[in-house]
């Protein structure tokens, strides 16, 4: 089979055993050349080092068992909607064989995850994986022959011993041989039914509590996007549904309730599968929603998906079908223009779409019906090539040849971008006027005045803090971060569920040498699940609560905190009256995405940053002379200032000797 047919899954080399074992090795290696052009030196090296030994081992078993040479031989086979890839996926009679090979002579606790997670995600999403076993195997290929153990479920040996192992796991013959065709076949990704009621009853029943603590009523919306979704499937048409909502609104709740619906169920055409599913290109909040709902298997990703793996699945197989009816995508208004999805998806230009343009064509594949649902937040473009907004939505829709078929539902305030296409307004999709508190709407107000280029003026910012204040949010500021950090622990020290951490700006240039991370290695390096979600009993000190690791607004975006400890950077300063980003990390232009407006970018990084406590903020301010006015400015604007407290002032105090 051709690796290169553009209506199978993506992999570098497939055939059966007998032909694997007999090839010309350069045909094998230019094959993964061809399908991989990007990949590493490294990766290339491996090819090269480990093509000849797999070989050998597969010939081995095909003269140990001469009926294994119909066995399919599988190199670098992406995992359906994923862009990780084992190196080995062997078909058998019954079984499957997951192998990743590691330069090395003992493999690492990582290294035995990594090929545990390869046959977990088979057996969990792929169609013909669900009633096999797949067997991971993991071959550091200096290991010493006759070291063979297992761990965790996952057999650990040399490579001369790998054919005896696979003709060990061939021996079981009560199935029928599973089909290179079918295993290939970009249908092929169906999550687990029982991992489909798991995710379901956890998310639904547990309430995961860092998905469920906003306090706003999310009914209404759910239950006016289920009722568009069942009149689609009526009429046979196609529709898009705008949510839109300021940050801490409830938006991500209500997409993960749509995604996770059982009603929907009901209204999908014949086929398995979950029949919605929630996407987003914020990847820390992808990781952390998995890390809250992998108690329900399968890595909890069931229902949730990064946007660029599923562009990537369906981007590239022109006639691949998306199993669901409902696709969630989420902050709409931030989707990729064509320059910038030509960047972050590694396409030509000259084939390159804007993100719109690929999820309308991907809708109209779908059999019937299809519902497109767009979570629209504000102010918070902050990477180049989003700053498109609702308008790339519309243009896909008007340019589409079955542009005719759609009918766009939302609220009132996206209705003139819409105009020229059939459009219903529904009030209940606009959680600001239906379902968000008035503490929220004024932090909202409050922080889209403090960013503006020309702020508002200090006496009406601070009258509406005082109003927050009053609901119960603070403002804080301080110059002594180890204050702020002390606040924090003794604010929340008796209730251990809080989550607080450190929160900067990614362009800031000297945050660092004050203490805080924020530089691209550290932050580059945080883990977002455990940072969110673990407490500081946990042995490995991730939680953001230890106050060691920061996020900046790109693992912030979307997600929330008790409360936040912002470090302020001079990446934006007032300089007479006016925010300045001069001392901000350069934008470098990157393929085909131009920098439109960086000062834009800064300000939304910090209104992203000032929206993520729903408690407080505590902003700490360096000492430097640049920074001075911004200082003046907080204070006036009814940030208070910490002060030290009698008991810390006691334990720093020198006592006389007695």
């Amino acid at each position: 089979m051709d690796p290169t047919n553009g209506n199978d899954a993506h992999r570098g080399w497939d055939s059966d055993f007998e032909k694997f074992r007999s090839v010309d090795r350069s045909q094998i290696l230019s094959s993964l050349l061809k399908n991989y052009p990007d990949a590493s030196g490294s990766e290339r090296a491996s090819w090269k080092r480990n093509v000849p030994s797999l070989q050998n081992e597969v010939g081995e078993v095909v003269r140990i068992d001469t009926d294994s040479g119909a066995f399919t031989a599988i190199l670098e086979y992406e995992l359906p909607m994923e862009s990780r890839r084992p190196d080995v996926v062997l078909l058998l009679n019954d079984d499957v064989v997951v192998v990743e090979l590691k330069g090395k002579s003992y493999p690492s606790d990582a290294d035995i995850d990594q090929t545990h997670a390869y046959a977990r995600d088979l057996m969990c999403y792929h169609r013909d994986c669900h009633e096999r076993t797949v067997h991971p195997v993991l071959v550091p290929t200096r290991m010493p022959r006759g070291g063979a153990l297992s761990e965790r479920d996952v057999r650990i040996c040399g490579v001369d011993e790998l054919d005896a192992l696979v003709a060990k796991l061939s021996a079981r013959r009560d199935m029928k041989p599973l089909i290179a065709r079918s295993f290939l076949s970009a249908e092929a990704y169906r999550p687990l039914p029982t991992l489909i009621d798991a995710a379901r009853r956890l998310f639904f029943s547990q309430r995961p509590p860092r998905l469920w603590r906003s306090a706003a009523n999310t009914d209404a919306a759910v239950e006016a996007i289920q009722k568009v979704a069942a009149e689609a499937r009526r009429t046979r048409t196609r529709r898009l549904v705008l949510l839109t909502g300021v940050p801490g609104a409830g938006k991500t709740l209500v997409g993960l309730r749509v995604a996770h619906s059982a009603v929907l169920d009901k209204l999908r055409e014949a086929g398995g599968g979950a029949p919605a599913v929630f996407l987003s290109g914020n990847g820390p909040l992808v990781e952390v929603l998995g890390y809250v709902l992998e108690g329900a298997g399968g890595g909890g990703k069931t229902f949730v998906r990064p946007i660029k793996e599923y562009v990537r699945r369906y981007g590239r197989n022109v006639r691949s079908v998306p199993p669901e009816h409902v696709i969630v995508f989420d902050e709409a208004q931030r989707a990729h223009d064509r320059a910038r999805a030509a960047d972050t998806h590694r396409i030509g230009m000259d084939a390159a779409r804007s993100e719109p343009e690929y999820f309308i064509e991907f809708a109209e594949r779908v059999p019937g019906w299809s519902v497109v649902v767009g979570l629209v937040g504000s102010g918070q473009e902050i990477h180049t090539g989003e700053e498109g907004g609702l308008g790339l939505w519309e243009r896909a829709i008007a340019q589409s040849p079955r542009g005719g078929e759609w009918t766009v539902h939302g609220p009132e305030p996206v209705a003139g971008i819409f105009r020229n296409l059939d459009f219903r307004t529904e009030t209940a999709l606009n959680l600001d006027s239906t379902i968000r508190t008035h503490r929220a709407s004024r932090h909202h107000e409050f922080v889209g005045m403090l960013v503006e280029r020309s702020p508002g003026p200090p006496e009406k910012l601070q009258a509406l803090s005082e109003k927050l204040r009053g609901d119960g949010h603070d403002f804080r500021v301080t110059r002594d971060l180890e204050r702020a950090k002390s606040y924090l622990r003794e604010r929340y020290g008796e209730n251990p569920g809080a989550r607080f951490g450190i929160v900067a700006s990614s362009r800031d240039r000297d945050l660092e040498r004050f203490g805080v991370a924020n530089d691209f290695q550290s932050t580059r390096r945080v883990r977002f699940g455990p940072w969110y979600n673990d407490d500081e009993s946990e042995e490995k000190g991730f939680s953001c609560r230890h106050m060691r690791d920061c996020v900046t607004e790109f693992g912030a975006q979307g997600l929330e905190l008790d409360a936040v400890l912002l470090a302020w950077g001079t990446d934006f300063v007032l300089r007479d009256g006016t925010w300045s980003n001069e001392k901000a990390r350069k934008y470098k232009k990157t393929g085909h995405s131009e920098i439109r407006d960086p000062w834009r970018l800064r300000a939304n990084a910090y209104r992203v940053l000032l929206t993520r406590g729903r408690d407080a903020h505590v902003v700490f301010v360096p000492r430097l002379s640049e920074l001075d006015e911004t200082w003046e400015f907080l204070l006036a604007c009814g940030f208070r200032e910490l002060r030290r407290s009698p008991a810390a002032a006691r334990q720093t105090r020198r006592e006389p000797p007695e």
